[in-house]
């Protein structure tokens, strides 16, 4: 997290540009962009879109990750999210200047909870050779991992992984972990929101920690599964932005697309246990493109994504966070056919040779 004693705030164009100073209090900061200036206008970053891709890995014919690499730049995709710190990956993206998300796997966080050399040696090997030519945003600490039974390593290792960093004056970058909305008890209306009995205990040590260091909890949101399981009462428009006007009144708040219902829902949640500021980012979404007949067609994928990423890049909040700022991410660069079978196979922008599954970006 940045600190700051002061601001300058100037135009460019119909933008402004916040700078700022380092010192002083967190208090003094003015927030844009997860803590980073930069140039936003209506149709993303000065240059390029921002917002992340997910660039999965569990297919055997996926392209060489330089030529990924080349992929997400020549479509001006400034944010990665790899779900582990792949080497060849990662090597593709020295100098690259797409800001990195690396997760850390389930399997690993037992280890990485039980021993700070662990996790320093976590660091030494996937974070510390790549510093000079990769901007690491977050560490993410495991993924869906609560609940379940690599829950209760998630704060240790994430307490573990940022003492590490701190030690090596690396403040900048976040230590996270990634949530399915499974920890929700209750989600409707969105402000009934509540932690399950069952998650209620792993969110909020998870909490503590974020709110403790300033940094966000990243969320998996879907609103294709409630329309899927449901289409005779989650209606579609509602679930793909194109809603016109307000599906769901909840008191004084109007929702007219369930992305935004879902995510006050979580934070509700967050506040019914004491953690009522904490920031939330997506650490994916999005909509398969086949595998489930009339639920998943290239339009409907391509409806979704496109809606969400003009949501994210807009900056336009939640009703209960409005104009509120979210670090997203869509699921997934490719299709991966190493997945189970249906629709998991076909969240993919592009098929592996590299062809856009339905255009996006152009």
């Amino acid at each position: 997290m940045l600190a700051s004693a002061g601001y300058l705030l100037t135009m460019f164009g119909d933008c402004i540009i916040t700078f700022v100073f380092n010192g002083g209090s967190s208090a003094d900061k003015i927030e844009i962009a997860n803590h980073k200036w930069h140039i936003a206008g209506a149709n993303g970053t000065r240059n390029g879109i921002d917002i992340g891709v997910c660039y999965g890995l569990l297919g055997n014919d996926l392209p060489p990750a330089t030529e990924v690499v080349s992929l997400f730049k020549s479509n001006g995709i400034q944010k990665m999210r790899l779900f582990n710190p792949n080497p060849d990956a990662l090597q593709a993206l020295r100098g690259s200047q797409i800001q990195v998300t690396v997760g850390v796997a389930n399997e690993d966080l037992p280890a990485l909870a039980n021993s700070r050399e662990a996790a320093n040696s976590w660091f030494t090997t996937n974070v510390k050779p790549y510093l000079n030519d990769i901007e690491f945003s977050y560490i993410a600490v495991g993924n869906e991992a609560l609940p379940g039974q690599f829950g209760p390593n998630i704060g240790p290792a994430m307490h573990n992984l940022k003492d590490v960093l701190l030690e090596n004056n690396l403040h900048g970058i976040q230590v996270t972990t990634v949530i399915s909305t499974v920890v929700l008890g209750t989600s409707y209306p969105p402000s009934a929101g509540a932690f399950s009995e069952e998650s209620a205990s792993g969110m909020t040590y998870v909490l503590k920690f974020l709110s403790d260091y300033g940094a966000p909890i990243m969320v998996n949101v879907y609103p294709y599964f409630a329309y899927a399981a449901e289409p005779e009462n989650v209606r579609l428009d509602y679930a793909q932005f194109t809603a016109e006007g307000a599906v769901v009144q909840d008191g004084s708040l109007s929702y007219s697309n369930l992305f935004d219902a879902t995510v006050d829902a979580f934070i509700w949640s967050m506040e019914k246990v004491g953690f009522p500021n904490v920031d939330v980012a997506i650490g994916e979404s999005g909509w398969p493109s086949a595998g489930n007949g009339r639920f998943t067609t290239p339009d409907l994928a391509r409806t979704y994504n496109q809606n969400f990423m003009n949501h994210v890049i807009q900056s336009r909040g939640t009703p209960k966070r409005p104009n509120k700022y979210m670090d997203a991410h869509i699921f997934a660069m490719f299709n991966e056919n190493l997945k189970p079978a249906g629709t998991e196979q076909n969240y993919g922008l592009f098929y592996p040779n590299k062809t856009p599954v339905y255009p996006m970006f152009s």
